[in-house]
């Protein structure tokens, strides 16, 4: 990688840390610049529009890292259902080691920037269509048709992004474990019902 290259991703790479930790409104430029390395310049350099456009970088840069850790348990999972319950597994365990000082720095972002910033909410909406990809994909493969395995998918993420929080704020891995327990059996069970017609998704086509 080139130096240049390597100071922008060390920038990115810090912020991700910083906004799991801290927030976005609770991390200044300084400690972006203190983390990474990089020299000061080299910030206002890549990212001329400041912290939102660096907030924009690092909501892109997690959801990649999710959706590829998504995909690599998916290689190794029965069912969907055991998709989630190893990803929830990890999650408790990475918030476990961190002291619950980590959280989810995609979540930590959005909640205090969208919708008023444009950028970083469609870098939100990547993130969270890329990760449900990973998951209807694999739902498809368990039999359901795409409209219904799209359905499923939102309510995964949507399950496991709430248990993250509770699960910071009880100190406790058990919400995660928890609500990946229960999805996989909710799953489990529709897998065996009969096809039901059901609307499209809000933005879905058709």
């Amino acid at each position: 990688m080139a130096a240049a290259q390597k100071h922008r991703q060390a920038i990115i790479d810090a912020a991700v840390d910083l906004f799991r930790r801290q927030g976005y409104s609770g991390t200044g430029l300084n400690d972006v610049v203190r983390a990474s390395g990089a020299p000061k310049g080299s910030l206002y350099h890549y990212f001329p529009h400041g912290k939102a456009s660096i907030a924009e970088a690092a909501v892109l840069e997690a959801g990649t890292r999710v959706a590829d850790t998504v995909r690599e348990l998916s290689g190794k999972a029965a069912s969907t259902g055991d998709l989630v319950k190893s990803h929830a597994q990890l999650l408790a365990g990475w918030m476990t080691k961190s002291g619950w000082k980590d959280g989810s720095p995609v979540t930590t972002v959005i909640l205090e920037m969208a919708p008023e910033n444009d950028a970083v909410t469609e870098a939100g909406r990547q993130v969270f269509a890329a990760w449900r990809r990973e998951i209807q994909n694999h739902l498809v493969t368990d039999g359901f048709d795409d409209l219904r395995a799209e359905r499923l998918a939102f309510l995964c993420t949507a399950v496991i992004e709430g248990a993250l929080v509770q699960s910071r704020v009880e100190k406790s891995g058990q919400p995660l474990l928890t609500a990946s327990e229960e999805l996989a059996q909710l799953l489990a069970a529709a897998a065996k019902q009969q096809p039901i017609t059901l609307p499209p998704t809000a933005g879905s086509p058709g």
